[in-house]
């Protein structure tokens, strides 16, 4: 048999992170201000400790992983490369599928390769308490694991529908010693806000947002940053950890590259960590295609346009440019899948209006449907985000027979859904339903960019 498990010592772990910012044909369009001017590092003080804030801004390729990083990360790092002989068996596809496993981290996710990184450096800024945001509870439980590995105070705000949905999130985020709290809270300005016009909301990964971030700002110690877990650049680059291994894993084998990357994207950091190293690749000529995928309730790279809005709901964060559904957006409490945010990475969104990202949306029970068929073939069970991948996967393979071609196929199975099993309840029940969402939800969401600065589309044409 071939092999099916590709292991790196960890002598081989990447020494340094990828920066796409410094290859990127087209670079990133300015964050702004409240005042539609392009907004300086000393602006994001408040918010993030200086040292993440020169990652955030740099257009260096290759930053070095300090020491102290590279031995938190080896209780779960290099990652193993997998090949999926079992699914490939079930589709009878002459494609060679190969997944990056990420759930081996203690969180279950790939969330602790940037948790961790973000925990060292405000810790080394004299930081002693994070506040973040958290959706299903991936990031939450991962911030909460790094922050106890290195002596932080945790706070998290948990959007209401997941808090409600996912106690063991909770409970894994307190084993940590992190506070959890449901969002939107009565702790803030602006939970207490959204409460009052909305009781019943089911949240929101924007108001969360606000929220952890108004608790940063208003402490008067100082001590306190809010630390995000997808978006943006200082974020992504801590992921590309998952890439840079890839590439030696499939070395390994004899494969000097793959034909397809496959990942989910809800903010993007887990597509952007396996996915960047080839996209380098991809601008130096390589033909790979590149697949980002989402779910059709939250369809940001599919049908939101290119657009300059805020990150959260309350309106305090910088202007991004990026796609986005709006600011205000709220999913449905019917979306079981994850991968909720209004907005996305814009050096994501950059690569898609450049041509080198292909984005695709799936229905909820599509995806669901393949990650039955994967955890019945290859045994795993997979986080509902992931599920979007493998509808992709799937496709992909069934492509390939249709075509009579050998392709290769790597995706990253970013987390196990152990924890997420009442979206599976919902599926296996019947329960679960189809959704798209409506065009008229979207046009009442985008009606509150209208007022905001435009964001040129701006593009080398080469792709």
């Amino acid at each position: 048999m071939d092999e099916i498990k590709i292991t790196l010592k960890e002598k081989d772990i990447p020494k340094q992170w990828y920066n796409l910012a410094a290859d990127l044909p087209t670079p990133l369009l300015p964050p702004l201000g409240p005042d539609g001017k392009p907004i300086g590092p000393e602006m994001l003080a408040p918010v993030f400790p200086m040292n993440l804030i020169e990652q955030e801004v740099s257009t260096e390729r290759w930053i070095d992983i300090p020491e102290e990083i590279l031995d938190l990360l080896y209780r779960w790092r290099p990652s193993p490369l997998r090949r999926a002989v079992y699914l490939e068996r079930y589709l009878d596809t002459p494609a060679k599928i190969y997944f990056k496993d990420e759930s081996v981290s203690p969180p279950g996710s790939h969330k602790p390769n940037t948790a961790v990184a973000q925990a060292w450096y405000n810790k080394q800024f004299g930081i002693e308490r994070l506040t973040t945001e958290t959706g299903a509870g991936q990031w939450g439980s991962a911030l909460a694991f790094a922050c106890k590995l290195v002596g932080l105070e945790c706070k998290v705000f948990m959007v209401r529908i997941s808090f409600d949905q996912k106690p063991f999130r909770k409970l894994m985020m307190q084993t940590w010693g992190a506070n959890c709290v449901g969002s939107p809270s009565d702790e803030t300005n602006a939970g207490r806000k959204v409460l009052a016009e909305m009781p019943d909301t089911p949240g929101s990964l924007g108001i969360a947002i606000s929220e952890a971030i108004e608790q940063a700002v208003t402490d008067s110690s100082g001590k306190t940053r809010y630390s995000l877990g997808s978006v943006l650049n200082h974020v992504l680059l801590h992921q590309t950890v998952i890439g840079l291994e890839a590439k030696k894993q499939l070395k390994m084998i004899g494969i000097d590259k793959p034909d397809i990357i496959i990942g989910c994207a809800g903010g993007g950091s887990n597509f952007a960590g396996l996915s960047f190293p080839f996209v380098a690749d991809k601008i130096n000529g390589a033909d790979i295609t590149i697949v980002p995928v989402e779910p059709t309730a939250c369809p940001t790279m599919t049908r939101a346009p290119f657009v300059y809005d805020f990150g959260d709901t309350a309106c305090t964060t910088p202007l991004l440019a990026m796609h986005s559904l709006g600011h205000a957006f709220i999913p449905p409490p019917i979306h079981a899948g994850g991968l909720r945010y209004h907005g996305m990475a814009p050096l994501i969104c950059q690569g898609i209006v450049e041509g080198l990202l292909e984005p695709r949306a799936y229905h909820q029970i599509e995806s669901y449907e393949a990650a039955v068929t994967w955890a019945r073939t290859e045994g795993f069970i997979p986080a509902p985000e992931t599920s979007q991948a493998l509808a992709a996967v799937v496709d992909e393979a069934k492509k390939a027979k249709e075509e009579g071609k050998e392709k290769v196929i790597l995706f990253n199975y970013s987390g196990h859904g152990l924890m997420d099993l009442t979206g599976y309840d919902a599926y296996l029940s019947g329960k679960l339903i189809e959704y798209e969402l409506p065009e008229e939800e979207l046009q009442k969401y985008l009606a509150d960019l209208e007022k905001l600065p435009k964001a040129e589309m701006r593009k080398s044409g080469k792709w």
